[in-house]
């Protein structure tokens, strides 16, 4: 005669969800402001918080002087359109040092299977990423353009209010923003270590402002301007001012023009599909792996 069973089934409280189960729309979103927080430091720790918000106040800094000079002079000591070109290197740095945060601890600790589960797609997530990076370039632009442009409906001054050219200057703001923020991505996203990644955007910031400082130089010495003018948009920032020139016909920054027509473009629509490009192969190699 077989024994009888000895199992013992035990009612643990597990229950099953009931409630709303939110979209996949909502969860791109919610993953891009909290990728947005993280950038400016919010919700992390104080140390955090110290080179964005530093970044963000050297900024601010040109735009606080141009107000000075506003109500002292009666003149703009700064222009619109010259601000980003003129404070390369701070958003090169705050490109560099925000970048990795975005891309490099999931990537490192192998959680973007966990993300990718439901509703997530790769696409999403890349794009959440994306956004998030591009609406914080977009601020640090923003900001202070958006002061000089207040400061100037204030002051009385003796010129007219450059209403164009700040609305120009924002237009181009939201391409600064797009093209750096995925060429930043893009390169921090190749190592799962932070420290590598900040490296990484940093030297090829350096590389394309020196290798184009030389072509220029050496190209307009020996007289061939054109080439010249061309050799200069391999660095991004002047790549999406000579955009702005020739969409928005605002005055060019390297104060000898770039190539006319929709090659510029052309040539910053190719980056952004080449950087988005290998930034979405990347991720979708490490969500299968």
């Amino acid at each position: 005669m077989s024994s009888p069973p000895t199992g013992v089934i035990h009612d643990i409280g597990y229950r099953h969800y009931d409630g709303v189960r939110l979209s996949r729309g909502y969860a791109a979103t919610a993953l891009a402001l909290n990728s947005l927080r993280g950038v400016f430091g919010l919700g992390r720790t104080a140390r955090s918080k110290i080179i964005p918000f530093l970044i963000a106040a050297v900024m601010l800094l040109p735009a606080v002087v141009s107000i000075a000079v506003m109500a002292l002079l009666k003149q703009q000591a700064v222009g619109y359109s010259e601000y980003a070109v003129t404070m390369q290197a701070v958003l090169a740095l705050f490109l560099a040092a925000q970048s990795p945060y975005l891309v490099a601890p999931d990537l490192r600790f192998r959680v973007l299977p966990l993300y990718l589960s439901r509703p997530l797609k790769v696409l999403d997530y890349v794009a959440a990423k994306f956004v998030a990076l591009v609406i914080a370039l977009f601020l640090l632009m923003a900001v202070p353009l958006t002061l000089i442009y207040i400061g100037e409906l204030l002051v009385e001054l003796e010129t007219p209010v450059k209403h164009a050219e700040y609305f120009s200057s924002m237009g181009g703001a939201v391409i600064f923003a797009v093209v750096l923020a995925s060429i930043g991505l893009a390169l921090a996203s190749f190592t799962p270590r932070r420290g590598l990644g900040v490296a990484s955007v940093i030297a090829f910031y350096m590389f394309t402002l020196a290798a184009s400082a030389v072509f220029f130089g050496v190209l307009m010495s020996e007289g061939q301007d054109p080439a010249a003018k061309w050799s200069i948009l391999l660095n991004p920032f002047f790549l999406v001012d000579a955009v702005q020139v020739n969409l928005f016909g605002t005055e060019p920054t390297n104060g000898e023009g770039y190539p006319p027509g929709l090659g510029p473009a052309a040539i910053t629509l190719l980056v952004v599909a080449l950087a988005l490009g290998a930034l979405f192969l990347r991720y979708r190699k490490a969500a299968s792996s």
